[in-house]
């Protein structure tokens, strides 16, 4: 497996076990920043991708479609960085946005007091300016993920591991870890590449559609095995079936095409 998604409420040590546990194993270390810069390249400003993961229905109710076609360029960009393997991820949602994919899924829990240091220190605020900060943003990360996939993300049983700080150091709790992956389960075989080769060719196909005039209207979800894909979704008509089996062919990697939902009889 050898990826590690880490998930936690603002200022719960999470960027700090990323670190050392990157160190501890020589895994690469990426963030929500490297992310929305490498789905910008698509020409989608950072600014809105970087809204687009953090910002309440509020903000992405006003972008309707455009939500879907931001989710899939980030979601694309991760499974790309995460797909050669040995990394960890630190960031909002990156279990959710890599489902499917075989992920060590960790979520990080602090005490309170632990946290106000934390955000007085790291962003030079008085104890009520950084209780309301992180209230704030732990409030725009619930509703987020509620709007989005339909769960709460402080649910345990959407990751492996819990990892409270309240009687256990930050050291202690990347032992725990350094621990878990090199049993065989969480090891990098040839199994879990291939899923996550899978995840990333699905994803780039879903992106690729997404930025394209002729399909950018689209909500389509995408399945890839072993270059075998399977596109399912309603479209109007069969023109955009036909641009769909163009554009998904074009991207590298696929062998096999399925299209399904396609009308029939409909020009």
């Amino acid at each position: 497996m050898s990826v590690i998604t880490i998930s936690g409420g603002t200022f719960s040590g999470g960027l700090m076990l990323a670190e050392s546990l990157s160190k501890r194993l020589g895994y690469r270390i990426i963030g929500r920043d490297v992310i929305v810069e490498k789905a910008a390249l698509s020409g989608i400003s950072q600014d809105i991708l970087r809204n687009a993961l953090q910002k309440p229905p509020s903000f992405l109710e006003r972008l309707k479609h455009g939500k879907y076609i931001y989710l899939a360029l980030i979601q694309a960009a991760l499974s790309e960085e995460v797909r050669p393997g040995k990394v960890v991820y630190h960031g909002h949602a990156g279990h959710l946005l890599l489902k499917g994919a075989p992920v060590l899924r960790t979520r990080i829990i602090a005490p309170w007091g632990f946290r106000l240091k934390m955000a007085q220190e790291r962003l030079q605020l008085n104890r009520a300016q950084a209780q309301d900060h992180i209230q704030n943003m732990d409030h725009d990360r619930k509703k987020w993920t509620q709007y989005i996939y339909g769960v709460d993300w402080t649910d345990p049983s959407l990751y492996d591991m819990v990892l409270n700080l309240e009687n256990i150091t930050v050291a202690d709790a990347c032992d725990v870890l350094a621990e878990l992956v090199t049993k065989d389960r969480f090891a990098l075989t040839p199994e879990s590449q291939a899923l996550l080769e899978d995840l990333a060719l699905a994803s780039r196909i879903r992106a690729t559609l997404a930025m394209n005039t002729s399909t950018e209207d689209l909500e389509v979800e995408v399945q890839a095995r072993a270059g075998s894909v399977s596109i399912l979704g309603r479209t109007p008509s069969r023109y955009q079936c036909w641009e769909i089996e163009r554009i998904a062919k074009a991207v590298p990697g696929v062998q096999k095409l399925n299209i399904r939902g396609c009308p029939e009889g409909k020009e």
